[in-house]
């Protein structure tokens, strides 16, 4: 592994792509290293992480087992679409529509916020998503019983967006809270260069995603016997541990800016 360059805002990838630095406020793809002063606040977005991973893995859970559909990746509903179409199934196929939609806008939500004139009203667009998330998921729990499950399902699918686009790294590297593939990717990746390059830094991400990926599927666990124990209350559980999440930020934000002024 080469030494990292402190000079240069970014450097080439092996695919002879710019390595983006993580900054404030943005998100980068890949970065070596953390600078010694920030690693107790980084230590800290790992626990942010896990949480919003836990509750990742309960929403999509709750989705499927109550409406049938995926709440987090769209890419089985996706699948589930084209096969009904191609089997001619119109309508059933139509279901899967919603959700991807409501995905969409999820996306186009956090990007909207941070829009200027959006940003000078939310100076903190994670915090303003985690507000949001919180509102509909304890809203759609008050829903009344005979509201229409596309509906319901689009609106958990927009929470769920906005979680996916608005956190979009570990620590220090790109990953996702809302679904594994792309985590049990890197986690591998990280940990063959651990035991064959004997990477300090890798062995730290594959130790990191592997947290995220076991509370993944500890939500999704918790997430079915919840479900299947209290029906649609247990949407309020997801939008309990979300609330957690947004306090979490908050306490992390604070120790940073200590940890920055001491």
């Amino acid at each position: 592994m080469q030494p990292h360059d402190a000079g240069a805002s970014a450097r080439k990838t092996d695919a002879g792509e710019p390595e983006q630095r993580l900054t404030d406020g943005h998100v980068g793809t890949l970065v070596r290293e953390r600078p010694r002063e920030h690693q107790g606040a980084m230590a800290h977005t790992l626990h942010l992480g896990a949480l919003l991973a836990l509750t990742g893995g309960a929403l999509d859970a709750y989705g499927f087992i109550r409406y049938g559909v995926f709440t987090n990746a769209q890419t089985g509903n996706f699948v589930l679409l084209t096969i009904s179409a191609a089997r001619g199934r119109w309508q059933h196929a139509l279901r899967y529509a919603p959700p991807i939609l409501a995905f969409v806008g999820g996306v186009l939500t956090v990007e909207a916020l941070k829009r200027p004139r959006l940003a000078a009203l939310f100076r903190h667009p994670q915090r303003a998503a985690l507000l949001l998330e919180v509102v509909m998921l304890a809203g759609v729990g008050l829903l009344p019983g005979g509201t229409p499950d596309l509906l319901v399902t689009a609106l958990i699918v927009f929470t769920s967006s906005v979680q996916f686009s608005a956190f979009r790294t570990l620590v220090d590297t790109a990953a996702s809270t809302t679904m594994t593939t792309a985590n049990v990717r890197t986690a591998a990746q990280n940990v063959y260069l651990a035991l064959v390059d004997h990477d300090r830094e890798a062995a730290r991400r594959a130790r990191h995603f592997l947290v995220v990926i076991g509370v993944f599927l500890t939500g999704a666990l918790a997430g079915a016997w919840l479900t299947a124990l209290l029906g649609t209350r247990a949407i309020w559980i997801a939008a309990a541990l979300v609330a957690v999440c947004l306090l979490r930020n908050l306490r992390d934000e604070r120790q940073g800016r200590a940890g920055s002024t001491a």
